[in-house]
């Protein structure tokens, strides 16, 4: 198949499964075509059947506000057009169904039809989606796909109870290359062969206000009292300022290494013991997996798709979202006793192995079909 994929570019969860998911199914043997407005930060490597197209928006003295829906939309029509591209896959419902959508109207005016598989991740939904500037827009484009899917069965819930969708949706959850990270738990032996006797805490986000960054550093704040600890943050965003602060004024900023975005995410995680994401909302929750996939235990809030993935007592544990006591007494449950940490690590870790790219790839390959099915 050719495949045209459409995603945000940045470090965000969406555009991080959607570039992974394109790499995966160019080695599965099709040709697969990004679109967006600059190359995704995960997509290394152009060749053997990834491509890449880079959106261009002009500025037009007329509009205050550049019009990406409509440049996204011609490109995709030329892409579609010089590549006999067989299906669009976009994630998010605005803007990029919206823009596949009127890309699909035009070009059925030249006889071609190219079907659109929409994958909703969160925001798109629980944010943008709910606001009522956009919320007749989001309807409309999940309802004019061929076929929907999302990320986890908490997301599909939302989506059915605040929109008026008549589509199926078809859960299909986030992964992680399960191989990537074993190859990295060696290599992390090899670098640290002893065993520290500090701990090593770790965030990962996009510091926005939904992500509880303040809860994270309190936290963790707890934790230090009592164990031998360091917290490593990892991303960049709104809320970073605001935590710096805050280490200061606890006089933990010593102990806190700010590290902002890094490409290799299982490096940071595999010489960690404990990761901490107490969201107060979370479609799925892939930070959390990664953590999973490199042994990491996880305390996390209960919010969204986060209990579909983190098991409570098993993989990690979950809170309320404002719990900081609790969060902070079963961090030290689990770090203060050897044993019962190796054996969080264990389950985590076994867990995270159910969401293999090798058995959710072929899951979106099912879907792809069925969409192109009617047109044969």
């Amino acid at each position: 198949m050719k495949i045209a994929i459409v995603c945000y570019p940045t470090f965000g969860g969406s555009g991080v499964l959607a570039t992974e998911l394109g790499m995966s199914l160019a080695e599965h043997g099709h040709e697969v075509h990004f679109i967006a407005y600059k190359k995704p930060v995960r997509l290394n490597n152009l060749n053997n059947g990834l491509f890449f197209h880079k959106v261009e928006v002009p500025d037009y003295p007329l509009f205050n506000f550049a019009p990406y829906e409509l440049a996204l939309s011609t490109k995709l029509v030329e892409v579609i057009k010089n590549n006999s591209i067989d299906l669009m896959h976009v994630h998010y419902a605005i803007p990029h169904a919206y823009a596949a959508y009127m890309a699909k109207k035009m070009l059925k005016d030249q006889s071609i039809n190219v079907p659109i598989v929409t994958t909703l991740h969160g925001t798109d939904i629980t944010l943008v989606g709910n606001h009522p500037s956009y919320k007749t827009a989001v309807t409309f484009s999940i309802n004019k796909s061929d076929l929907v899917t999302c990320v986890s069965e908490s997301l599909k819930s939302d989506t059915l109870d605040q929109f008026e969708i008549t589509k199926d949706i078809h859960v299909i959850p986030n992964f992680i290359d399960i191989n990537k990270y074993n190859i990295q738990q060696l290599k992390c032996l090899d670098e640290n062969p002893k065993v520290s006797d500090e701990f090593i805490i770790t965030h990962v986000s996009n510091f926005r206000p939904v992500k509880n960054i303040r809860h994270v550093i309190n936290v963790f704040n707890n934790i230090q009292k009592e164990i031998n600890s360091k917290l490593v943050m990892i991303g960049e965003g709104p809320e970073k300022e605001m935590a710096e602060q805050l280490c200061v004024e606890l006089g933990i900023f010593e102990k806190v290494e700010f590290l902002g975005n890094t490409n290799q995410v299982e490096k940071k995680l595999c010489h960690s013991d404990l990761f901490l994401l107490p969201s107060s909302a979370e479609s799925f929750g892939l930070a959390a997996l990664e953590a999973m996939a490199s042994k990491v235990p996880v305390i996390s809030s209960n919010a969204g798709g986060l209990s579909e993935i983190n098991i409570h007592g098993e993989t990690g544990y979950l809170t309320d979202k404002d719990d900081v006591e609790s969060m902070s007494n079963y961090a030290i449950s689990i770090l203060k006793d050897p044993k019962v940490l190796d054996e969080f690590k264990t389950r985590a870790y076994k867990k995270a192995q159910e969401f293999d790219i090798k058995k959710i790839v072929p899951l979106y390959e099912e879907i792809y079909l069925k969409a192109l099915k009617p047109l044969k």
